[in-house]
Order: structure tokens, then sequence, then C-alpha cells
């Protein structure tokens, strides 16, 4: 296949950062004597059904929704705060991100998060290391949404066969290929990095 890559855009939890919304669930789930997967699928359907995902709902009607369903304990700050605090970054990987940037590639974030990303970059900054960073609390899109894929090409000027995505979540990889997109599933760093000197 020929093609000329201008731009690889990473997820954030998952692949720059450990997965920290779905080991917080667990977390959770664990603590209110709960099936934790369970658990965890309940709450990923709510994020998206209230909108919180997609920045059309705030935190604390998520939460209070995901109380009501679930009966668990906890205040909002108490909840959040067990997600947040399992966001670990990955210092491998920001490297990579940067090395890429040096090597004059446009390097951008594609995730599926809400305010709360902007409020890590707040504590730790994340965002220095990326040209472009993409949110779908601010898209109002998520990447469950296929169309997410073709906005972000449209709005970098770039082809979709210019743009290495990279995503652990297999559903997203899936659904950006079929849009065109290079793709990479994110299993380990190590992993990561032998795939990727495929692509440059």
């Amino acid at each position: 296949m020929a093609f000329t890559l201008k731009v690889v855009l990473f997820d954030f939890g998952g692949v720059i950062a450990e997965e920290g919304f779905h080991e917080g669930l667990i977390a959770i789930g664990k603590k209110n004597s709960l099936d934790p997967e369970r658990f965890f699928a309940d709450v990923d359907r709510l994020i998206y059904e209230t909108g919180y995902l997609v920045g059309t709902a705030d935190e604390a009607l998520f939460w209070n929704e995901v109380r009501r369903i679930t009966r668990i304990a906890g205040s909002d700050q108490e909840l959040r705060e067990e997600i947040l605090a399992r966001f670990v970054f990955r210092p491998a990987m920001l490297a990579c991100a940067d090395r890429l940037r040096a090597a004059r590639l446009k390097v951008g974030m594609l995730s599926d998060q809400t305010n709360w990303l902007e409020e890590i970059d707040r504590k730790t900054p994340l965002f220095r290391h990326f040209d472009i960073v993409f949110n779908s609390f601010r898209l109002h899109k998520s990447k469950r949404d296929p169309s997410v894929f073709r906005d972000v090409c449209s709005i970098m000027g770039v082809r979709p066969n210019e743009v290495l995505f990279v995503d652990d979540n297999n559903n997203h990889i899936k659904r950006a290929a079929d849009e065109g997109l290079i793709t990479i599933h994110f299993k380990t760093p190590e992993d990561f990095e032998k795939q990727l000197r495929a692509f440059i």
C-alpha cells in the first residue's frame, strides 16, 4: 500500500496512560461488593447514555445516574479520584510522541474522555507533547461514531490514509480502519514500537 504518513493519532487511556477508567471502576465495584466487570459495563454504558462522554451533560448528572442504577456509595469527588489516580502516564509513549514530532510528523491525541482530560493536563502537563488534542467531550462525538474519524481528518486537512491511529480498543480500531485510517492495535509499548517500524 502506497501512502505518505503525515499524522499519528494516539488514544489516551490505555495507550498514552494506563487505563484509569476501567481500573478505577473495577476498584469502585469491588469496594461496593459488586461484580466488577458488570459494574464497569454498566458505567461504561451510562457515561455514553447520559451524554457526559460527549459533553451534553455534566459530571454531577452522570454520577447521580450511576448511583441510582448501581446503588454504590461515594461522593462525586471520591468516585472520580478512584479513576483519575489510575491514569498513570507511560513515559515511553510520551517519549515516542516527542520523537515523532521531532521527525516532523504531526502528532495528536484522539480520546473518548470528559473534562477529566483537561484536569489531568492542568495537574501534570500532557498536551504539550501533542500538536492537537481531540476530546469527545469537546467534539460532542465519540469514537463509537465512525464519522468522528472523518471529522478529525478534515480538521487537520489530511486524507484518512495519511493518518496512523493507535488505540487499545479493537472496536475503535475497526471503525477507524473502515474509514480508511492506518491503524495499530495497541497492546504494550514494546509491541507498539515493533509495529511502528513498519510505518516510520
